[in-house]
């Protein structure tokens, strides 16, 4: 059966993922002083960072790539009633991550590099980092338990698994290790939801290995 254009949107997930490697790498090239291995990547995105050009060049890509698709894997699995219900549900909490961190952070963006938490704008984005880091954890876990139940999906669980671990390093690492180090730290947690959505895009590019419609 050949591809149809919803498959080859999943390779979108490759360009977001590059998309995003790329701000991170060179962003702080126009940020004079700051220190990735101390400082968060939100930073770099900050709306009075020097940076902020930059970091919204090479992260467009991301920015779209990521939400585009997410929601094709979405209407896929869902048209196509891929694996069990249970497996779905993790996908579309998963796409609801990736729309809350799309529109919550384009939203309310930090004002600036490194403030502190104390004015609106800076309170709604760490609100919207609690829902993205807790719909990241409860969607993961899904699918963990799914992928382990469908062979045919244990692909998916291991690297949901992978992904749950590094997100878990992040706090791990930033509470056992001194605040120099909460940049890399935090690095994990953020790379964490950006690859597996690579990993799900190079999925519905492959039409998650399914030829058939399987009803539950």
């Amino acid at each position: 059966m050949k591809r149809k254009l919803i498959n080859w949107l999943g390779l979108l997930g490759i360009v977001q993922l590059l998309s995003y490697t790329a701000a991170l790498v060179f962003s702080p090239l126009a940020f004079p002083g700051y220190n990735w291995m101390e400082q968060a990547a939100s930073d770099l995105s900050a709306i009075d960072a020097p940076s902020h050009v930059l970091w919204n060049q090479l992260s467009a890509l991301y920015d779209t790539g990521s939400v585009v698709c997410a929601t094709c894997i979405a209407i896929y699995v869902s048209e196509n009633k891929i694996s069990t219900k249970l497996f779905r549900l993790g996908i579309y909490l998963f796409v609801i991550m990736n729309w809350i961190s799309r529109v919550g952070y384009q939203m309310f963006a930090l004002s600036d590099a490194g403030k502190d938490i104390a004015g609106f704008q800076e309170v709604m984005h760490m609100v919207v980092t609690a829902c993205v880091v807790l719909l990241s954890i409860a969607s993961l876990v899904i699918l963990i338990i799914a992928g382990f139940k469908d062979k045919k999906k244990k692909g998916v669980g291991v690297s949901a698994a992978i992904a749950l671990g590094m997100m878990f390093m992040g706090p791990i690492g930033m509470m056992a290790f001194p605040p120099q180090y909460f940049g890399v730290f935090e690095r994990f947690s953020t790379i964490a939801a950006v690859g597996f959505t690579a990993v799900l895009g190079v999925c519905l590019f492959n039409r998650f290995n399914e030829e058939y419609k399987e009803i539950n």
